[in-house]
């Protein structure tokens, strides 16, 4: 481990890492983090709430930003003659092909035809990257694919969440957030989790306006960085903004509201599409930003997010943006107060670092 990776490295208990969502989902708690900057102290202002008190949290006046991407089942196993072949779907590229993150791998080669058992659709090989990287185009498109997907996939879900047997009729419910009308994603953007009906609705009466944005998020996502942060390479995810919701977040900025992202995903595809002067322009393709300390922000004034993975990319992202030692000192706080990291735990409003 190198001294610059050890920044984002803390130990965290098996215990911590939450393996049910809160029931009802606005119940979580929600750790509010205001950096030394913002309060003129040394150090940053930490302050226990639950979902259900964000309104109370935010401004008149700021616009809530989330992403409306829906997963799919994206984990099946194939075979290749005798060999299985377990798939990930990664990401949708373009004309149909697909990335995806494969087990055993290594001896696939282009061309090759994978069979899915008991199912008449089969898939092509296109390219091997090594690493477990593959592309390759399935037989079907469209609701055929969709229908062989709800047969043959489960969902991907992230590793910490302990499945011995699999996704349970529960996750299919729980892994979904009520922005979900897209699909596409691997993994759910998870700070979205959170969110219900009441809500929102106590948002808007509060005068806090809410629009969506679309990045499918990728299998690579959560992964830790395993060598050297300068060698870490960002997996694209395809993401669309819509120039109703660019308008909208650039009238927002220039009266005064601000923008809370809903998640590192929404974040990262804002800052993606955001110019130099901090204005959003219409954005439809692929993002591979990699947001660590150093970056400055344009787009985004207030984050809501979940507890992240020690050494990873999204760590580094909300180091970036409320500070090293801020981060550092709130995560040890969290882990203290018995706060649930990862996807289905709890989440921060993280103010962002001027």
């Amino acid at each position: 481990m190198t001294d610059e990776l050890s920044l984002y490295d803390f130990t965290l208990p098996r215990d911590s890492i939450a393996i049910e969502p809160a029931r009802p989902r606005d119940t979580a708690r929600l750790l509010h983090v205001i950096p030394p900057a913002l309060t003129g102290t040394e150090q940053a202002r930490l302050t226990l709430h639950h979902i259900h008190n964000l309104p109370d949290l935010l401004k008149e006046g700021d616009l809530l930003i989330a992403n409306n991407t829906e997963v799919i089942p994206a984990k099946m196993e194939a075979r290749r003659g005798e060999a299985r072949i377990g798939i990930t779907l990664d990401r949708i590229l373009p004309e149909g092909q697909w990335h995806a993150l494969a087990r055993n791998a290594r001896k696939l080669r282009p061309h090759d035809t994978l069979h899915f058992e008991n199912d008449p659709v089969t898939a092509t090989i296109l390219t091997n990257e090594g690493d477990g990287a593959i592309t390759l185009r399935f037989s079907v498109e469209g609701d055929a694919f969709d229908r062989f997907l709800e047969r043959r996939a489960a969902l991907a879900l992230p590793p910490y969440i302990a499945r011995p047997h699999g996704p349970t009729e529960a996750d299919a419910h729980d892994y979904r957030t009520i922005f979900s009308r897209f699909r596409g994603a691997v993994a759910a953007p998870t700070a979205g989790l959170h969110f219900t009906n009441d809500v929102l609705k106590a948002l808007t009466a509060k005068g806090i306006a809410q629009e969506t944005l679309t990045l499918h998020v990728g299998a690579g996502t959560f992964l830790p960085v395993r060598s050297s942060i300068a060698e870490h390479k960002m997996h694209a995810e395809w993401g669309h903004i819509t120039p109703e919701t660019a308008q909208r977040i650039n009238e927002t900025r220039a009266r005064g509201g601000r923008i809370v992202a809903v998640g590192t995903t929404s974040l990262r595809l804002l800052e993606s599409a955001a110019d130099e002067h901090g204005l959003i322009h219409p954005w439809q393709g692929e993002t591979s930003i990699f947001i660590k300390p150093g970056y400055r922000f344009r787009a985004v004034d207030a984050l809501l997010t979940n507890f992240h993975l020690p050494r990873s990319t999204l760590f580094m992202l909300v180091c970036a943006f409320a500070g090293t030692d801020t981060m550092r000192h709130a995560y040890h706080y969290a882990i203290t107060e018995g706060l649930r990291f990862y996807s289905y735990g709890d989440a921060c409003l993280l103010e962002r670092t001027p």
